[in-house]
């Protein structure tokens, strides 16, 4: 009776199918390095590439440079033409946002909260923002004393800070750039050591123009996309409402 020869890389592909679709890489969706799959299948980085490739081709994995590879999937988007929480955002795109408390405490202000805030003395809130259970952001966030006092960790285990703040608000200015996930984040996110990250900085602003917050957020950049609506505006070297950072 003639025997089918199965090829190798196929094998792998239909095994690793498997296993994404039950769930085995986790929540932030990373598959393990070309190298870890070659010694684990017991085959040479090529074969395991086209394996790879053909998952890739089916839309079920895809891969960045200087990331590796991941599940494919809806990556979570902003919208950044409104000061607002992204956790309004999710549950208006249909998703179940949650925030878990990794951090609470009042510290002396460091170099940059003290700069920005004006402040001696701030609280100090580090949090891992969630959609639908899966890690998307480590957020820190710092708040002068005076307006701190008055939150427990509780209250900002429900609710983000922009719904706290007892003062109106006149707006906000976000800074985002790329950076590298270093080990302690890389734990929270579940993503490698070194993996690309997107790194915003927002100052919250009250309606005199007082800055009120100062948060610092980690973004996989694999899982995050920003979103800006460019009105028709008068010719300009740069898109309105955006500037560039040197």
């Amino acid at each position: 009776m003639r025997q089918v020869r199965t090829i190798r890389y196929r094998q792998i592909a239909d095994e690793l199918r498997s296993r994404i679709d039950a769930g085995a890489f986790g929540s932030a969706r990373v598959l393990p390095s070309e190298s870890d799959l070659s010694a684990e299948y017991d085959a040479s980085r090529v074969t395991v590439r086209k394996a790879l490739e053909v998952l890739r081709d089916e839309g079920l994995v895809a891969s960045r440079q200087g990331f590796g590879w991941f599940v494919a999937g809806d990556p979570v988007r902003q919208s950044l033409g409104r000061l607002g929480t992204i956790e309004q955002q999710l549950a208006d795109s249909g998703a179940t946002p949650e925030q878990r408390i990794v951090g609470f405490g009042f510290v002396k202000a460091p170099r940059r909260a003290k700069e920005v805030l004006g402040a001696d003395t701030v609280l100090r809130v580090v949090r891992l923002n969630l959609a639908d259970g899966a890690p998307f952001a480590k957020v820190t966030v710092w708040c002068p004393e005076a307006l701190g006092s008055a939150f427990s960790r509780d209250q900002l285990e429900r609710a983000s800070f922009l719904e706290l703040l007892d003062v109106p608000l006149g707006g906000a200015t976000q800074t985002i750039g790329a950076g590298a996930c270093i080990g302690a984040d890389a734990e929270l996110l579940g993503v490698p050591v070194g993996s690309p990250v997107l790194e915003c900085e927002r100052v919250t602003r009250d309606a005199e123009g007082q800055a009120v917050l100062l948060s610092q957020h980690v973004f996989p950049a694999h899982l995050t996309e920003f979103v800006v609506d460019l009105p028709v505006a008068d010719a300009s070297i740069s898109p309105s409402g955006l500037r560039l950072v040197e």
